[in-house]
C-alpha cells in the first residue's frame, strides 16, 4: 500500500477518534432506543400505511420484513433527475418480489446550477445542500424504515442526501443514479462558442443552438463536473454499486442495477442476510478512497467542500491538507472535459470506473479494508457490470487495456504524476487550485491585480477593454457569509479569451468555480473570506500578486504593516437592493451561520 495513503488514513483516524466514537455510539444508541417501527403506537403505524395495499399493510405491521424509505430528488426540469420519475415503481416492485416493502419517504429540492449560473438563484445553491440534508432527515424521521434508498445525482443534491442519511447511520443506505445523457456537441466546441460570445463575436442565436445541442436529452450533463464527480464519490464510498455511475438512462442495464441496489440494501437491513449499516460503509478509509479516485480522475473542486462536510457528518475530520498530500501521490489517469476534450461517455467506453479502480489498486493507492453494499474490499469495484439473459446483473473481471488512451491511461503512464489539486497558501489566506486543466506554462503568474466585488463588474470591465494586459483578477465578497458562495462561471470565457490573446492571467476569489474550472489558473475558496476578515478585502487595484499553482503559493507583494494599515473594503450585498427577491431573503440565517470553506462551508457544527 502507498505509504502516503496509509499515513493520511491513519492520521485522519487519530485526529477523528473522539468525534467518530461519539458518532458511532450515538448511532448504536439510536438503534437500541428507537428500532424502526418497534416503538411506534398502533396509531402511528396506521398513519404510516394508510394508503398502502392490504398486502403491504400486513408486511409493514408484521415487522418481520424490511420496509425501505425512498428519498427522491425527482423533478422533470433537471435532465439528470427526469428519469427518476419511475424509479419508485421499480423499487416497490422489486421489494415486493422479495416479500418486503418500500415507500417514498419524502422529496428533497433539486436545483440546477446550469439554470441559475450567473443568476441570483445561484446564491441559494451551496446552501441547498443543507436544506436537502434537513429534508432527508425530515423524510426519514417517521422511523418506519429499515433501510434508505436515495435518488439523486447533481451538484449539492448527492452530498445533501448523504449528510442527511448519515443522521440515520444505524440503517443501511444505497444511492441510485440515472446515468449521463448521450454525446452531443463536443464540449470544446461549446467552450469556443461561449468564449466568442463573451468577446461579442457570436450572437445569442448561435450560443443557444450550441448549448441546446450540448444539453440535449434526459441524463446527467456529460462533462466531468460536480454531478458526475458525485457518482465517482458514492461508488468509492461503497453506497452505489460498482459501475453504476455512467450507464445511460435508456440502457436496459440501468434498470437492472436499480433492482440490484434494492436487493443489496434489503440484504443489509437488520432482517437481511448480511446486516450492514451506513456507519460501516462511510469511514476514514472509504473517504480516502473517494478522495483518491476524484483526484485521479480530475474531479470537481466542489468536493474540497463536500467531502469535508460529509466526513464531518460521519464524525470524521478531513482537511484540505489531507487532500493536498493525497494529490501529490495520486497520478492523473483521466482526461475528461474540462480536463480534456472527451465526455463521460467516452470515459465509460474507455474502461470507466472498473479500469480506474483496477489501476489505482495495482499501485496500492486504495484502502482495501473497507465495506460496501457488495461486501468487503475493493476488488468488486474493479469489475464491470453486465446484463444477464434473465435481465439481472452480474459483475465480471475487467482486464482490457484502455480503448482510448487519450481519455484513460494506466497508472504506469499517467497524464500527470500529480492529482491536479493543490492547496494554496500565503499572506492572502488559504485556498485550492485545480491544476489538471491548466497547462504548465500558465500555472505561474506575477501581475498587478484588478479587484472586483462581483462577477458582473468583472465582465463589464472585460467588455469595455479594461483588462487587455497581464492581470490577476480578484473577485471578492463571494464567500458563504457574503452571498452563499455562488459559482462564478461567467468569468471563465472572459479569462480564457484574455489568455488566448497572449496575456498572462489568473483568478483569485473566495467564491467557487466548481467542476467546470477551466484552463486558467484559479485560486478559489480563499479562506477566510473577505467579509469575514479575509485579506482579500484589503487589496487595491494595481497591487502586485504572485500565484504559483505548482508550488502552492499565493502572495501580495506588500509589507505586512502596509496591508494591516488599510481599511477593509465595505461590502453591500446585492440582495439588500431587493431583500426578498428569488428566495434569497430566506437564507440570511444560513449566511450568518456558515462556516469557513476549509471546514466545508457548512452551517452544521
Amino acid at each position: 500500500m502507498n505509504t502516503t495513503v496509509e499515513t493520511v488514513t491513519e492520521r485522519i483516524r487519530a485526529r477523528s477518534r473522539p468525534l467518530r466514537q461519539a458518532y458511532l455510539q450515538n448511532a448504536q444508541r439510536t438503534m437500541e432506543t428507537f428500532p424502526p417501527r418497534k416503538t411506534l403506537s398502533c396509531g402511528n403505524i396506521a398513519h404510516a400505511f394508510a394508503a398502502c395495499s392490504p398486502t403491504d399493510k400486513n408486511r409493514i405491521a408484521g415487522m418481520q420484513s424490511s420496509n425501505l424509505g425512498i428519498v427522491t430528488a425527482y423533478n422533470d426540469m433537471l435532465s439528470a433527475h427526469q428519469p427518476l420519475q419511475y424509479y419508485p415503481d421499480i423499487i416497490k416492485a422489486t421489494a415486493g418480489e422479495l416479500h418486503c416493502t418500500a415507500q417514498v419517504a419524502g422529496g428533497v429540492p433539486a436545483m440546477c446550477d446550469g439554470v441559475t449560473q450567473g443568476q441570483p438563484g445561484m446564491e441559494l445553491s451551496l446552501f441547498s445542500r443543507e436544506v436537502i440534508a434537513m429534508a432527508t432527515a425530515v423524510s426519514l424521521s417517521h422511523n418506519v424504515f429499515d433501510g434508505i434508498l436515495c435518488l439523486g445525482v447533481c451538484d449539492k443534491i448527492v452530498p445533501g442526501l448523504l449528510i442527511g442519511a448519515l443522521q440515520f447511520g444505524h440503517l443501511p443506505a444505497g444511492f441510485i443514479p440515472a446515468g449521463p445523457m448521450g454525446p452531443g456537441v463536443p464540449n470544446k466546441t461549446k467552450a469556443e462558442v461561449r468564449q466568442r460570445y463573451a468577446q461579442g463575436h457570436a450572437d445569442r442565436e448561435e450560443l443557444l443552438a450550441v448549448e441546446s445541442a450540448s444539453y440535449h436529452s434526459p441524463g446527467t450533463c456529460n462533462f466531468y463536473g460536480t454531478a458526475n464527480s458525485n457518482q465517482v464519490m458514492v461508488e468509492m464510498l461503497g453506497v452505489q454499486l460498482p459501475g453504476a455511475s455512467f450507464v445511460n438512462p435508456d440502457d436496459p442495464l440501468r434498470d437492472a442495477l436499480t433492482r440490484e441496489t434494492v436487493r443489496r440494501v434489503l440484504a443489509a437491513t437488520g432482517q437481511g442476510e448480511t446486516p450492514r449499516p451506513l456507519t460501516e460503509l462511510i469511514d476514514e478509509a472509504s473517504l480516502v478512497n473517494a478522495a483518491v479516485a476524484l483526484l485521479a480522475s480530475g474531479g470537481s473542486t466542489n468536493h474540497t467542500l463536500h467531502l469535508v462536510a460529509i466526513a464531518r457528518a460521519a464524525g470524521i475530520i478531513l482537511t484540505w491538507q489531507d487532500l493536498d498530500e493525497l494529490s501529490h501521490v495520486t497520478p492523473l489517469l483521466a482526461r475528461v472535459y474540462p480536463n480534456g476534450e472527451a465526455d463521460v461517455n467516452a470515459f465509460q467506453q474507455a474502461g470507466g470506473m472498473a479500469y480506474l479502480v483496477r489501476e489505482l489498486r495495482s499501485a496500492g493507492l486504495l484502502n482495501e479494508q473497507v465495506h460496501s453494499l457488495m461486501g468487503e474490499g475493493m476488488a468488486c469495484y474493479a469489475q464491470q457490470p453486465v446484463l444477464t439473459d434473465n435481465g439481472g446483473v452480474e459483475w465480471v473481471d475487467y482486464d482490457l487495456p484502455s480503448s482510448m488512451p487519450d481519455v484513460l491511461r494506466p497508472v504506469t503512464r499517467p497524464f500527470s504524476g500529480h492529482g491536479g489539486l493543490k492547496l494554496i497558501h500565503g499572506n492572502l489566506g488559504e485556498g485550492v487550485v485545480k491544476t489538471s486543466a491548466v497547462k504548465d506554462e500558465h500555472q505561474h503568474i506575477s501581475a498587478p491585480c484588478r479587484v472586483f466585488d462581483s462577477q458582473d463588474d468583472m465582465v463589464t470591465a472585460f467588455r469595455a477593454g479594461e483588462l487587455q494586459q497581464d492581470v490577476i483578477v480578484v473577485v471578492r465578497f463571494q464567500g458563504p457569509k457574503a452571498n452563499g458562495m455562488p459559482e462564478l462561471h461567467q468569468l471563465t470565457p472572459c479569462l480564457g479569451a484574455l489568455q488566448d490573446q497572449g496575456y498572462r492571467v489568473a483568478l483569485v476569489t473566495d467564491g467557487r468555480m466548481s467542476g467546470a474550472s477551466g484552463k486558467v489558473a484559479a485560486a478559489i475558496h480563499m479562506s477566510p473570506e473577505a467579509l469575514d476578515g479575509g485579506p482579500l478585502a484589503r487589496l487595491h487595484d494595481g497591487d502586485l500578486l504572485s500565484l504559483d499553482a505548482a508550488s502552492g503559493h499565493l502572495q501580495v507583494m506588500l509589507d505586512e504593516d502596509v496591508m494591516a494599515a488599510r481599511e477593509p473594503a465595505h461590502y453591500t450585498p446585492a440582495e439588500t437592493l431587493l431583500p426578498n427577491s428569488l428566495g434569497r431573503g430566506l437564507f440570511a440565517t444560513f449566511r450568518q451561520a456558515a462556516g469557513v470553506a476549509h471546514d466545508g462551508a457548512s452551517v452544521f457544527k
